[in-house]
């Protein structure tokens, strides 16, 4: 997966959690010819705050360029559900497949903390986009 320092990486951050994704179209992956697009994203979570905090599930709403969405919920992210220390970051690289040259994810991670206080943190909305998307500008 190279990067491509000219694309945005998307931030959000909510109570003192920032979430940062960098999407990657997956070209070695994808077959246009059959309707298959597939990206990798990695997403790095960084606890600025200063309590202890745990990820316990997620929440995504994906959806294609012809705006049909689905929704994935699950347990902690890539089999895992990582406690975040003040100042720690946690980082993993999953994917997505749609059947239309783009698309867009958004959603959110539910956390708690040692206190056992839960809240959800924004994950941004991030779009993805492969060379095969044509556009017309008006």
């Amino acid at each position: 997966m190279k990067k491509d320092r000219n694309k945005p990486v998307y931030s959000e951050t909510t109570s003192s959690i920032k979430v940062s994704v960098d999407p990657v179209y997956l070209d070695d992956q994808s077959d246009p010819e059959d309707f298959h697009y597939v990206w990798a994203y990695h997403v790095k979570i960084e606890n600025l705050g200063a309590d202890t905090v745990q990820l316990l599930r997620r929440h995504w709403n994906i959806t294609d360029s012809k705006g049909r969405t689905q929704e994935v919920r699950g347990e902690g992210v890539v089999g895992e559900q990582p406690t975040l220390k003040p100042g720690e970051s946690y980082e993993y690289t999953s994917g997505a497949p749609l059947s239309t040259p783009s698309g867009f994810m958004v959603g959110t991670y539910q956390m708690v903390t040692r206190e056992g206080q839960h809240f959800s943190v924004a994950i941004p909305a991030f779009s993805l986009d492969s060379p095969y998307d044509v556009r017309v500008m008006n």
